[in-house]
């Protein structure tokens, strides 16, 4: 999903935007995609002239009056930053994309700040990649964009954090803070430890062991290389709502191990077996939950699996062939066999599809497996 550059921005006057990492940088790309004047602001000089020679925003200038401001701060010091900006432009509104909504919102009451001008807000968007450097004009696109709205601010505020995320590409998604962080506690950061803990068992498995790793695993620990320091933050500013997901967690794991310890020790030990099905069944049960494309409802796929050549230009062969078949691609993914100069394309499709589309590669003189 790309932004439409030609509809018109519901955001009006200039958009300052404190932090040109990832996230301030992508909202500040997709603004300036629809004609918004933004100024770029960060506490390193590289950072904000990288964000600039992107294309963008612009460097500040004098009488520079925003309506609205962008924090993208780390967690850690986004309440300090808030406020300081609340304090600065007394005129605008002000937001900020912290993982973390409850934290800030505490301290800045704290400190009696102005919130009829603050509106937290939180796009669930993001890559494993951060710096300016790996901003994109459509990174929040089609994604939801929370507004954390709260009772001290004032409408007017609350609409135009609403407009920010539709000129993004967003989805706004209204929702007080403590529900945000309670709901990204089970979406977001469980996973992100269990991600973890998981790769973490790799640091000392045997070399061959590692080798046999296939997507299952890759899909597994694909979010185990973000940022340390960046995730140390996060936790620690959603410290309660997490630890009550992980502790569920953990009792459930307690069940799991136990059910293998008991089989250990008596292979027909009664209601072991029982008790492994059916933490793979709700966790299918958990998974069938998860929307699909553009926030719809769930969707059943087919997947045709595909041999593709380890070379250059093999895998755009294949998608143009998946387009002259007529077929919609719903998702792909690519497995590398070892020790083998092939890959295994995973072509998800509408299950109407997958037989027409499995007889038309073949006909193309592509090894789709039976």
């Amino acid at each position: 999903m790309t932004l439409d550059a030609a509809a018109p921005a519901r955001t009006t006057g200039t958009v300052r935007v404190v932090g040109t990492g990832l996230l301030g940088t992508s909202a500040a790309l997709a603004l300036t995609l629809r004609g918004v004047d933004v100024v770029l602001v960060d506490p390193s000089p590289t950072a904000v002239a990288l964000a600039r020679d992107l294309g963008a925003g612009r460097f500040p200038a004098a009488g520079d009056d925003p309506r609205l401001v962008l924090v993208a701060a780390p967690p850690d010091v986004v309440a300090d930053v808030v406020a300081a900006e609340l304090i600065a432009f007394p005129d605008a509104v002000v937001t900020d994309v912290a993982s973390v909504k409850g934290g800030p919102l505490a301290a800045l009451t704290a400190r009696g700040a102005d919130l009829s001008r603050y509106v937290g807000s939180h796009p669930m968007a993001g890559r494993e990649r951060s710096g300016a450097v790996s901003a994109r004009t459509d990174l929040f696109a089609g994604r939801p964009w929370v507004v954390a709205a709260h009772d001290l601010a004032a409408p007017a505020a609350v609409r135009a954090v609403h407009d920010l995320a539709t000129d993004c590409g967003g989805v706004p998604v209204t929702m007080g803070a403590a529900e945000h962080d309670a709901a990204v506690a089970v979406v977001s950061h469980a996973p992100q430890v269990a991600a973890s803990l998981v790769a973490a068992r790799l640091r000392e498995a045997s070399e061959p062991a590692v080798a046999l790793a296939g997507q299952g695993l890759r899909d597994v620990t694909r979010i185990a290389g973000s940022d340390p320091t960046l995730w140390a933050q996060i936790l620690a500013g959603n410290a309660a709502p997490v630890a009550d997901v992980l502790e569920d967690l953990r009792r459930d794991l307690d069940d799991v191990v136990a059910a293998l310890r008991a089989l250990a020790r008596d292979p027909a030990a009664p209601g072991a077996r029982g008790r492994l099905a059916r933490v793979i069944a709700d966790g299918g049960a958990g998974r069938d939950r998860i929307p699909g494309k553009h926030g719809s409802a769930p969707t059943a796929y087919a997947t045709v699996v595909v041999v593709v050549p380890d070379r250059p230009g093999a895998l755009a062969g294949l998608l143009t062939d998946v387009d002259a078949a007529g077929v919609n691609l719903e998702d792909l993914r690519l497995e590398h066999s070892e020790g083998q100069a092939v890959a295994l394309a995973a072509v998800d499709v509408l299950p109407a599809a997958a037989g027409p589309l499995a007889e038309a590669l073949r006909g193309r003189g592509w090894t789709v497996p039976l």
